[in-house]
């Protein structure tokens, strides 16, 4: 291992992953010592936290070279001499110089970009985290769409989801990005990736919340639904590129999702579901809290029935409900009448089997509004009823039964 110098040409090898590099060279500092910082410490270090929003990561870069000999450092950033000695010692662990260049290089090769709370685009929603908030975002994706996070929910459960899960997760992501409400999640199997898919199949927003490095897909089966969240949305993690994920930086990404979600629904989790661990930082927040009931002989959601019962999470069993945990309630009106004509009929009968229809015609010809018709496209489109194909929609035919 090489021992850590201060490197004038890597740094300005991270303000070309910068997305608002900014003139000046205390700007330039800041930026490669943040880099730095998030290459030393473990997601969620309060003191690293606290150090650096006392002093300024590069002032508190520095001080950690220098080994911190006073007091006046850890005054400033309110921490006892032990607390800052502890910290040191751990984080100088990792104070390589080629650690370091190995994690640049890799965000470089693979269009990674840094985002940082100096940036206009850093979600002011991590800030409710204090000194726990991440250093900086690693963004898979364009990092201006971090502004486009609000309003959002974050829709979480178990890796090994049932069918029902899965459908629930799906058609409550599809109808809240028809209300322009962001998803997030964590990118998994399952309830995760349910959700994720539901949203991109409304042309909604989604981000992805990873434990590892962007630069490498996790899980891998996941590789091509992470690229096509990125292509549209963004996959971020705070831990730089080349990091792989472990039980403990899952725990701690839980927090980034709770955190940038208005309000957190988990909609299947097992007893002891790791999705809990997420109920509980949103919880910690004071975000709404919700969970969607399922059979009571199935194991899959003991977890939402624990928090219903112990956390006093809100039942949900709709979208409408969802958007009520954040203000926001239905965009759509259901006509009752003798046969239920509903919302989702009038898009299937707007549409062509033959030919191809893009949203606005079809809103034209079914009456109703693009934002809805998006919604109910994108709940087809999950349910195999529709398909798309260059901006425009058609029908699918039922198959006969055999």
């Amino acid at each position: 291992m090489t021992a850590f110098r201060w490197d004038d040409s890597a740094a300005h090898t991270v303000a070309s992953l910068a997305v608002e590099p900014g003139p000046g060279d205390d700007r330039l500092a800041r930026l490669y010592a943040t880099a730095v910082w998030s290459c030393l410490v473990e997601p969620g270090d309060g003191v690293a936290g606290a150090l650096v929003g006392a002093l300024g990561a590069d002032v508190a870069l520095q001080e950690v070279i220098a080994g911190a000999h006073g007091g006046v450092a850890a005054d400033a950033a309110g921490l006892t001499n032990d607390q800052l000695r502890a910290g040191i010692s751990r984080w100088k662990l990792r104070l390589q110089s080629d650690e370091v260049a190995f994690a640049l290089s890799r965000a470089r090769e693979a269009g990674i970009r840094l985002v940082t709370p100096d940036d206009d685009c850093w979600p002011g929603a991590l800030r409710d985290l204090g000194v726990h908030a991440p250093l900086c975002l690693w963004v898979r994706g364009d990092p201006r769409r971090l502004t486009r996070l609000e309003p959002a929910i974050a829709i979480v459960g178990a890796r090994a989801a049932t069918g029902y899960g899965e459908h629930l997760a799906g058609e409550f992501a599809a109808e809240l990005s028809g209300r322009g409400i962001a998803v997030i999640s964590g990118g998994a199997y399952g309830i995760d990736g349910a959700a994720h898919r539901g949203a991109l199949a409304a042309d909604g927003l989604t981000a992805a919340l990873v434990a590892g490095g962007v630069d490498k897909p996790y899980p891998a089966g996941h590789a091509d639904l992470l690229r096509r969240i990125a292509s549209s949305g963004v996959v971020a993690s705070e831990v730089p590129c080349g990091s792989v994920p472990s039980k403990w930086r899952f725990l701690q990404r839980n927090r980034l999702i709770a955190a940038l979600g208005g309000a957190t629904v988990v909609v299947e989790a097992g007893w002891r579901s790791g999705s809990l661990n997420t109920a509980s930082h949103a919880a910690q927040l004071g975000r709404p809290l919700a969970a969607v009931p399922g059979p009571v002989t199935s194991g899959a959601s003991a977890g939402c029935h624990r928090l219903m019962r112990e956390f006093h999470a809100q039942c949900v069993t709709t979208a409408d409900e969802v958007c009520e945990l954040i203000g926001r309630g239905s965009t759509t009106q259901q006509v009752e009448t003798g046969d239920h004509t509903d919302d989702r009929t009038r898009v299937v009968d707007a549409l062509s089997s033959r030919s191809w229809r893009n949203v606005d015609d079809v809103a034209r010809r079914s009456g109703m509004a693009p934002a809805d018709v998006r919604t109910h496209l994108g709940l087809l489109a999950l349910e195999g009823a529709a398909e798309a194909q260059g901006g425009g929609w058609r029908r699918v035919a039922a198959r006969a039964a055999g």
